[in-house]
Order: structure tokens, then sequence, then C-alpha cells
């Protein structure tokens, strides 16, 4: 984050360091140290994934994290809030993490963030999701300056049946130095100072209090540009290195909003397509409420760039489709979830449009289609940060390559996902996540037989309530298979949480 967003959050944590408690203000804290071991030349995947990158990969590592969180309301439905959140971690891609450094100005439906922040923009189960295709909670946050209406806001006068939220942020991807100690170092491409860019509408119609059935829609974009790519070639038994900087000006900010091509100073392809790398994704859900039951059937459907955004392609067959059912009060099962991914078919193997935009390629006279290759792109190479992917963590990223690349080597998934949680008693609570997906690596770079990988996670947590706000969590996590190999491990994690204001 830059010097003017730390100048903002400490002006928004000044009044909790120095004035008086008062019943619209509160300071709150977190400590928390966690740790695993495990066996394989990985640690198990559900270790590492949906942990907003503060997990490693490395078959043993640990952390220690300690944050702040600060809200104050004011009159006529003024709030700022600020947050900052601290680790230091062993056998991790950082020793030093800022994992969230943020500042947030409010008014009534109205949000301004400024810094990284854990989101959530789907709503997708935190515990038991495997995630958003787009975002999710599996990589580190990207700090951005973000206005958005957070929360569904009820259109007056449609008596609570209509309702939106949606949000526009613009960004920087922080992982420069890891980029060029993981892919430099191994004379591979990578790119630094890339910017950032995501947009979300939804909508909702339905009012619960009237009818149980309410319906969900609308549309996440987010996309990489500007940056400085850094290639390298062997010549004469020497390495050279090419630099080439992408613009990033004002009218570049424009672009990548509208989602237009790009203009003098960008790569042929972002002048023949669009401008950075973009990827999206159409959200339906439908939530049913029976008594104390709750279901929820939702679907995402993934694009990238303008390929399979509508139908020119013929139907939808990439996606993530999924079901939840919580349950009423009992000891045993809370919610039960199941979700199906699909990313095999990225529009087909290849396409020739017989467009003539490119006459001097390959094919010359023809426009080269589909074989979308998700998450990757030739010149921001994938669609990561710190080697983690942004979106699905069933599609794993960069990180796990031997070496360097910073592309996906397996894009083209099926997989299955199911998770269960409860809470037998206020003290006691457990979650199980099991998955098992099928990996055809990508077009260009199949891989070599068709790899099975299943990957689990079994989770209690005790929450005594003769120790206010302490939380011991012991887990357990067996992966099998051929694509990331097998592993099996424990995990403790240690957390500590109050309010030192309110």
């Amino acid at each position: 984050m830059n010097r003017l967003g730390i100048k903002v959050l400490l002006w928004c944590a000044l009044p909790a360091l120095t004035g008086r408690a008062q019943s619209d203000t509160t300071l709150t804290y977190r400590v928390e140290a966690s740790a695993n071991v495990s066996s394989g030349d990985y640690a198990p995947l559900w270790f590492t994934a949906n942990r907003n990158g503060l997990s490693s990969q490395k078959p043993n590592s640990a952390y220690l994290r300690a944050g702040l969180t600060y809200r104050k309301s004011f009159n006529h439905g003024w709030r700022i809030g600020a947050g900052l959140d601290l680790a230091a971690a062993v056998n991790s891609p950082s020793e030093f993490i800022v994992q969230q450094a943020y500042a947030d100005f409010s008014w009534r439906v109205l949000n301004l963030s400024i810094g990284n922040k854990e989101r959530n923009p789907l709503g997708k189960n935190p515990l038991l999701s495997s995630g958003g295709m787009v975002e999710g909670n599996n990589a580190r946050p990207v700090p951005q300056i973000r206005a958005e209406i957070a929360d569904y806001y009820t259109v007056p006068g449609t008596k609570g049946w209509f309702a939106f939220k949606g949000y526009i942020a613009y960004g920087r991807f922080t992982d420069d130095r890891w980029q060029r100690d993981f892919a430099g170092a191994n004379h591979q491409t990578y790119v630094e100072d890339i910017l950032y860019h995501s947009k979300e509408l939804m909508f909702k119609v339905g009012n619960k209090e009237r009818f149980p059935l309410e319906a969900e829609l609308g549309m996440l974009m987010s996309a990489q540009f500007g940056g400085t790519q850094h290639t390298f070639s062997l010549k004469d038994g020497e390495w050279k290195e090419t630099v080439y900087e992408m613009p990033h000006g004002l009218k570049n900010y424009a672009k990548v909003f509208l989602a237009q091509a790009g203009g003098d100073g960008t790569t042929g392809g972002d002048q023949v397509n669009v401008e950075g790398n973009h990827v999206g994704s159409w959200n339906f859900s439908l939530n049913y409420y029976w008594r104390d039951w709750k279901f929820r059937a939702y679907y995402e459907h993934f694009f990238d760039d303008h390929s399979q955004m509508f139908l020119q392609y013929g139907r939808w067959k990439d996606g993530h489709l999924g079901f939840e059912i919580t349950l009423p009060r009992n000891r045993w099962v809370n919610t039960l979830l199941w979700e199906g991914l699909a990313t095999k078919d990225q529009s087909g193997p290849i396409l020739y449009d017989g467009d003539e935009r490119f006459p001097g390629a390959a094919f010359p006279g023809m426009q080269v289609s589909a074989c979308d290759d998700y998450y990757n792109n030739f010149f921001y190479q994938s669609w990561q940060h710190y080697g983690l992917g942004v979106g699905n963590p069933l599609l794993p990223g960069p990180i796990y390559n031997r070496d360097g690349s910073l592309k996906f080597r397996s894009n083209r998934v099926r997989a299955n996902h199911w998770a269960f949680s409860g809470t037998p008693s206020d003290e006691w609570a457990y979650r199980v996540l099991m998955s098992y997906a099928l990996h055809w690596g990508t077009y260009v770079n199949p891989l070599d037989k068709i790899c099975k990988q299943f990957s689990s996670l079994y989770e209690v947590t005790y929450s005594p309530k003769a120790l206010s706000g302490w939380h011991f969590s012991v887990s357990a996590a067996v992966d099998h298979g051929d694509y990331l190999g097998n592993s099996g491990g424990g995990m403790i994690t240690i957390r500590k949480e109050g309010i030192c204001i309110k």
C-alpha cells in the first residue's frame, strides 16, 4: 500500500488509540498462531487453499498473526473503519506479511475502501465452498481503491422485492519480488507492476418475508493491465533479458473498465481483442426458505476474455454449480454442500472464424478462436498472486511448478466437492471437506495421462466458555493422487479475539 493509504489508515486508527470509549466506537483485536506438519512433496491442498494466501504449499510451515479492527459511527449515517493485520511466517512465500491494511469511509449504503482487505465477492460459504472462479478467498488480498454498495440495497418503492449491490475497484498486485525470485531466477517470464481492476453488479428479486423464493443474478469481471514484462532468451551461451512496458495512463484505466481494444503501446493481441487480461463470470442463484430450512442452488459461469461471455460459441459447458442446504438447529449437522466444477471445454480446442484481422499471422486471413486457456495469459502469464490462483483452488496455481513457470500447468479440470459442518454443542464445531478432481493439463500442453487427485480436510474447533474469545482448532488432511501427489498431515491453530473498546 502506498504512503497515502498508510496515512489514511493511521488517521482512522488514531481516535481508537487516543480517545475515550464511546457506545458507537469499537476496537477489536485478534491474535492467531498456526502450524502444520505433513508428508509428501506438498502440504495437503486444503491446508493451503482458501486461506487468503496466508498458508504455504510447503509440507511444514507456520505463521503468527495479529490484528486490530476499528469502527466508529457518526450522525447522519456516516461511519469510518480501519484494520491492520500483520503476520510473520516460516517456510512461506514471504516471511513478513501485511495481510490486511485498510481504511473504510461509509455513508448510508455507500462505502469507499482503501487498502488490502479479505473479501468474498460472491458470498459463497467461506468455510465449506471450494471458492469462486473469478475471485475468492484463495490468494492474498490485492490492495485497491474500491467504491461499493457492499450489501444488497432495496430499491425504494419496490416493497422489498428488488435490490442490488456492486462495486468498482482499481488496485495493484504486490508480488513483484516473489515473481523475480520464483520465475526470474529460473529465466522464466514474469511481470512487475501489474495493475488490477474489478467490477460487479448483482440483482436480487424476491421478498422472503412474503414469498419463500429469492433469485440473484449478475456479473463479476476482473482484469490485469499495465505492468512491465521481463522475458529471457539464451544466445551464445548467455541469457539475454528483454523488457516490455505496457502503457498505464488514464485512458488505459478507461479502456480496461469498458473492455475496449488496446491502443498504441499495447501488444498486438490486446489491440485485436481487449486491453489487459480479463476474466469474468455470470452468476445465478436461487434461495428457498421453508420453516427453519434454507435451500440454495447457484451457478457461476466462467469466461476468459469474450469467448464464452455470451452464446456465440455454443452452449455454456464450463462453470461452477453448487447446492447448499442449511438445516434447522440440531446437534450434529448444520450445513450440507456439493459443488461441481467444469473447465474442460474452454470453447473447444480451436476454431477458425474466417475473420481477416490477422493478415500476417501463422494462419493468414483467419481468426483463430477457442482454446481459451483459462487463467493463463500470453503477457501476464496467469491470474495469480504470490503463486496462488485468485480463482478456484481446484485448479492449483503456479506455486506448485518446479521450473519457475508462472502458468497454470492444468486448467482443464472436472471436479466434485463435498462438504458438511456442524456444532454438536456451544463449545464444539467441526467441518469436513472432500474434493476429487480430474486433470487434463492445457490444450497446448496436455498431460501425458489424465491425472486424478483426491483432497480432504477434517477439522474440529473447541471454543471453551470458561476462556472467552479463545478458539483451538485441530485439523487433519489427506491427499492422494498423481497430480499433486500423496500427502497427509496435521495442523494446529490457536486464536484469541476480543474487544478493547466498546
